[in-house]
This record gives C-alpha cells, sequence and structure tokens, in this order.
C-alpha cells in the first residue's frame, strides 16, 4: 500500500540544525511552557507505577514537528529533577545537538559506532544544566540505520543504563527512514511529537502503525505547538496525551 502525506506542500525546517533548538526550560524554568514539561515528566514517571522507564526515545511523523526541542528540554527537566540525564542525538542525518550546546568539531555517536577502539567517554559533553549531559551525533555517516540496528548500538544501551538514571534519544521521523522503527525496540518507550496544524492525521496513523508493527511501547504523544490564553496573552505549549486515552 503506497501513503502520501504532503497535502498541504510543508516546508522542512533547517532552523534547528542551523541554530539549535530553545532551551526555555533551561533560560526560563519558572515559566508556563516549562511547567507544561514539569507535567510530561510527571506523566511519564507515573505512566506505570511497575516500571522505572530508564531510555526514552523521542519521534514525531515528519521532519519539522519539534521532536528535537521537546527531548531537549524535557531531558532539562528530567536533569533538574536530580537526575543523572543524558540526551542523546541519535538523528545522524539532520543533527541538533551540537549548535543547541555551542559544541565545535563534536565527536559522538557515529565515532563509537563506527570505531571499535573509541573511547565512549570523548563522545559525552557536560552542560551549563547540573546533572545534563549530552552525546552529539558524530560525523554524518552513509549507512545510519544499519548503525542504530548494530550489537553495538546495544553494548551502548547497556553501558550507558549502567551509569546514568536516564538516556532520552532524539531520533528521526518515522516516515522519513526506519531508525525510529528499529530504535523503538531497544528502548523502554516512545514519545510520538504531534505538531498541531501541521501533521497529517494519516501520517500519525502511519507512524503508530510502524511503532506497532515492530513491538515498540509508545508511552504517549505530545501536541506540540499548542496556543493557549491566559491574562497575559497568548503562549504556546506542549500538552501530553497517554496512549490509553482519547
Amino acid at each position: 500500500m503506497m501513503w502520501f502525506f504532503n497535502k498541504k506542500n510543508k516546508e522542512l525546517s533547517n532552523d534547528t540544525m542551523e541554530n539549535g533548538v530553545h532551551m526555555i526550560t533551561a533560560a526560563l524554568p519558572n515559566s508556563v511552557i516549562s511547567e507544561q514539561f514539569k507535567t510530561l515528566r510527571t506523566n511519564i514517571q507515573f505512566s506505570n507505577v511497575d516500571k522505572k522507564y530508564r531510555t526514552l526515545m523521542l519521534t514525531s511523523a515528519l521532519a519539522s514537528e519539534g521532536k528535537s526541542t521537546i527531548a531537549a528540554n524535557l531531558a532539562v527537566t528530567f536533569a533538574n529533577e536530580g537526575l543523572k540525564t543524558l540526551l542523546v542525538d541519535a538523528d545522524m542525518r539532520r543533527p541538533t545537538i551540537n549548535t543547541t550546546f555551542s559544541i565545535a568539531d563534536p565527536k559522538g555517536l557515529t565515532n563509537y559506532l563506527t570505531d571499535h577502539e573509541f573511547d565512549i567517554n570523548n563522545a559525552i559533553y557536560e552542560t551549563s544544566v547540573t546533572n545534563l549531559l549530552v552525546m552529539p551525533s558524530g560525523p554524518v555517516p552513509p549507512n545510519p540505520s544499519e548503525l542504530i540496528n548494530s550489537h553495538r548500538m546495544d553494548e551502548l544501551i547497556k553501558s550507558l543504563y549502567k551509569k546514568l538514571a536516564l538516556i532520552i534519544f532524539d531520533v528521526p521521523p518515522l516516515l522519513s527512514v526506519t531508525d525510529a522503527q528499529i530504535l523503538s525496540t531497544k528502548v523502554d518507550g516512545t514519545i510520538l511529537v504531534v505538531k498541531k496544524n501541521f501533521a497529517e492525521k494519516e501520517a500519525v496513523h502511519r507512524a503508530v502503525e510502524l511503532l506497532n508493527h515492530v513491538g515498540g511501547h509508545i508511552l504517549g504523544t505530545v501536541l506540540n505547538d499548542v496556543a493557549s490564553e491566559n491574562k497575559n496573552g497568548y503562549y504556546g505549549y506542549y500538552g501530553y496525551y497517554e496512549k490509553n486515552k482519547n
């Protein structure tokens, strides 16, 4: 079956690649949007009382829905709670972490996955946020999907799992490449980012089907770029919906 989703001829944005994502949870920790991220953090923590989620993946159906922004700000929010958190840029085609955190010529995930002699400590960087570490994607490889699906990737996750309280992976959109599908089978849970007035219903449905097909555990959906009004005017915020809720 063939699927067509770009009915509105959406334009792909390179802003986060060139300028990094907006780290509002670090710049304005008491803002309304930061409070929404705290709510998202709480919902994730209590979505399963019998299990602590230690490895999370954020993706979207299509590009430019804000998954990298959500991933980075969510990582800050968990770090602010005292959890040693690592944000991994597993979007090796359209990376954002190096520009967001001003890391020049970064070594990263690709270096570790392609070089068995590479020391993983050389790919992990401290940030100005207490308890938050980041791993850039590194050089753009010719075979990202194969690297994600490698035993070396499995070994990396196991190693990081022993040393950190939480690992958050920012991965490519589901309908673009297979990276997200593959990684969803290796992490505890997946969060799907959906941008209001941008995402196509058919695309989101297909993204969920792809995750379910490989047995990926969907924790819920973040509805991004929703406008709400308070006494000070309009602000953007992020809404979270658990998988089992309408």
